[in-house]
């Protein structure tokens, strides 16, 4: 139970940081570690085989959601600087 609270906490953590920050490439990395608390609670609150590959599934979407947002910003900063 100790493992699971820490993870909400993170979550809880990472979702006011994303919320208050004003900068939107500040909030990726903030974006990442609440993926990644989610996918840890799914995890742990689900402890049979579905439950890991429903954290599984949702941790490979958002990795690929984080990847195509930072490379939206990537190609708009390549855009800006010429």
């Amino acid at each position: 139970m100790i493992v699971e609270s820490i993870c909400a906490i993170v979550a809880l953590y990472a979702s006011i940081r994303i919320l208050a920050e004003k900068n939107t490439l500040r909030k990726l990395p903030f974006l990442n570690v609440l993926n990644f608390a989610i996918t840890g609670l799914i995890a742990l609150i689900l402890p049979h085989p579905m439950g890991i590959a429903a954290a599984a599934a949702y941790f490979v979407g958002s990795t690929l959601e984080s990847n195509a947002i930072a490379s939206t910003f990537a190609k708009q900063s390549e855009v800006a600087d010429d």
